[in-house]
């Protein structure tokens, strides 16, 4: 098999073990993260209501936010945060979506959680 193939099938295993422990309420909702080679997604999910609170993207439009990189990501916490704090959103649970907690994913949290969301 491919590197690229089998790298994406060990995610998604680590991704099912996660969301065993990991689930979105109304007053605790899930901040699940994706990253693509070009850009990084970023939502706030109600998993009992199953629907999606707020999200934010470097593809959102805004030039702002940046590319893909660590500064993109940064970028992309800071606004998710602004927009979950609009919606009365102060508390969420972290879905890292089976990626390592490093890099662009590491850096996207440290900056949802200075501009005020916790977890």
């Amino acid at each position: 098999m491919k590197k690229t193939v089998l790298k994406t099938i060990r995610r998604q295993r680590r991704k099912r073990g996660i969301r065993k422990r990991v689930l979105g309420s109304p007053d605790r909702p899930r901040l699940t993260v994706f990253r693509s080679l070009r850009h990084i997604y970023a939502q706030v999910i109600d998993d009992l209501g199953g629907r999606t609170i707020v999200s934010a993207s470097t593809v959102d439009g805004s030039s702002e936010l940046g590319a893909g990189n660590v500064a993109g990501a940064a970028a992309v916490g800071k606004a998710l945060a602004e927009k979950a704090k609009s919606a009365g959103i102060l508390r969420v649970v972290f879905d890292r979506n089976g990626y390592r907690f490093h890099g662009r994913v590491k850096a996207l949290a440290d900056a949802a959680r200075e501009a005020g969301l916790s977890f």
